[in-house]
């Protein structure tokens, strides 16, 4: 027999208790945000908003702000690398696409590229979910460093530290 009101079916799984030992959902309401203090500065014009930064898988989501032209890095992933941009526009030296607003971009793992933001764009804003880590590379593919959900930990607490917030402003976005 049909149930007047699916919804009220206490046996429907969205309706069930939250587990208990599950973390809670992040909300980020001002995702691009106005307050300045939010982005977290990660070279000469150019800053991070974390998202999510997820220790226990490895991965880290958030917006990069970039407010030159020219080359930013060169960089590889072992893993995907999903990005969508906001704002702006931007490219890689080694192929001929551009990615503008809009446009989605999937990495794959292993590649090496050169991230340009071209002259005339004053503000480039892209959206990334970066799996693993980012290895930065010189021409000639040898390891200069790398940055992985640890570190932007790290830099974010030492900002917001810096900025007034406090250091564990950070906790919002660890999952």
């Amino acid at each position: 027999m049909p149930l007047d009101r699916p919804d009220a079916d206490p046996l429907v799984p969205y309706q069930l208790p939250f587990p208990p030992d599950a973390l809670p959902e992040i909300v980020v309401p001002d995702a691009v945000p106005v307050d300045e203090r939010l982005w977290v500065p990660q070279a000469e014009n150019v800053w991070f908003r974390p998202l999510c930064l997820n220790a226990s898988q490895g991965y880290w989501m958030n917006l990069l702000r970039v407010r030159k032209s020219g080359v930013l890095s060169r960089h590889r992933h072992p893993q995907a690398v999903h990005g969508f941009v906001l704002k702006g526009r931007w490219r890689y030296l080694e192929h001929d696409w551009e990615a503008t607003a809009g446009s989605y971009v999937f990495e794959p793992p292993g590649e090496t590229h050169t991230l340009v933001v071209p002259e005339g764009v004053e503000e480039m804003i892209t959206f990334f979910q970066v799996n693993g880590v980012m290895v930065y590379t010189d021409p000639q593919g040898a390891v200069l460093g790398y940055e992985d959900v640890f570190t932007k930990i790290d830099l974010c607490r030492r900002h917001y530290a810096r900025v007034g917030l406090g250091e564990d402003f950070v906790q919002r976005y660890i999952r």
